[in-house]
């Protein structure tokens, strides 16, 4: 009897000895797949043309992308976004991400309150959507079978639906931290808030709505509304807010979305209660990343119903 609980402890020992080394043998290859996913992706420094400035960026190609995206900028003088790409690649999405104009290695002005100049004009805005839309074309040149989208942050918001009335190769949209309201109407709320992390522990929602409803505009411009051209998009669109954003006014955001939504606008959106304008975090790029496979695969599969 003892030599039988003596071969069964035995058993039992090499059984969880095995599955010990099985366990750390997975985690090994488990972390080997995750480091050739990051080498299998190919980068390409490239340069396109808008009216006759050359812009700067890099391609990265997994090996299997489901679809093609371009990083639109925000509003500061940004460089070709190489981390966020990388991170897009390593999730099989083909994209393309630029030195904005007059930053890095792109030629042009860069415009924007640095510089003192008016980066959210109308002029200035359109220029740097027919930007985004030349990145879209030669994007596109690269890899035509793959569904294209913009996926930026901030004054992307503006931006994105301009190029996606225009550019009818344009399939998806995902917005981080995007507004919904004209130029004018977020800088009445910028100014409110004044850039003060406790600004909703001290006022309404309807403090806010009438501020922006009614305060009298510093500047004097002509202002962009982005509900213009979504009202004639019926492309894809993700939105995703942080609850205590003092850039944008989101819940207002939210309501024009909804509105457009009525009118059976494939639009959604995420809110994230503890998020801020700050969006690029984990999980909201984690479901947006999820959104573009599920809405590339779609597109993939009703093209070739037709």
């Amino acid at each position: 009897m003892k030599l039988i609980n003596y071969l069964l402890l035995f058993f039992i020992i090499t059984i969880l000895i095995s599955c010990n080394k099985s366990d750390k043998q997975e985690v090994r290859l488990s972390t080997q797949e995750r480091v050739q996913s990051i080498d299998s992706i190919k980068t390409e420094n490239v340069t396109f043309e808008n009216e006759g400035v050359k812009l700067s960026g890099t391609i990265y190609s997994p090996k299997n992308p489901h679809s093609a995206f371009v990083i639109v900028h925000g509003s500061d003088q940004v460089p070709r976004m190489t981390k966020f790409a990388k991170r897009l690649a390593q999730n099989n999405i083909m994209v393309l991400t630029y030195d904005k104009r007059g930053v890095g290695e792109s030629g042009g002005f860069y415009a924007g309150p640095e510089v003192g100049t008016n980066n959210i004009s109308i002029e200035n805005l359109n220029l740097l959507a027919k930007d985004a839309s030349s990145a879209v074309n030669f994007l596109h040149k690269k890899q035509e079978d793959l569904p294209i989208g913009l996926i930026g942050a901030s004054q992307a918001g503006w931006i994105i639906p301009i190029v996606a009335k225009k550019n009818q190769l344009v399939e998806l949209m995902v917005l981080f931290s995007c507004p919904t309201i004209t130029t004018l109407e977020q800088l009445r709320f910028q100014f409110y808030t004044d850039n003060r992390e406790d600004f909703w522990e001290n006022h309404t929602e309807e403090d806010a709505r009438e501020h922006i409803k009614n305060d009298p505009d510093k500047y004097q411009f002509k202002a962009t509304d982005p509900k213009d051209a979504l009202k004639t998009l019926s492309i894809p669109g993700l939105w995703l807010f942080g609850e205590k954003d003092i850039q944008i006014p989101v819940k207002m955001c939210i309501e024009h979305l909804n509105t457009l939504k009525l009118e059976e606008k494939p639009f959604e959106y995420v809110l994230f209660p503890s998020l801020g304008h700050n969006t690029n975090k984990k999980e909201p790029i984690d479901i947006s990343i999820n959104w573009i496979k599920q809405k590339s695969l779609n597109i993939k599969n009703n093209k070739k119903l037709k």
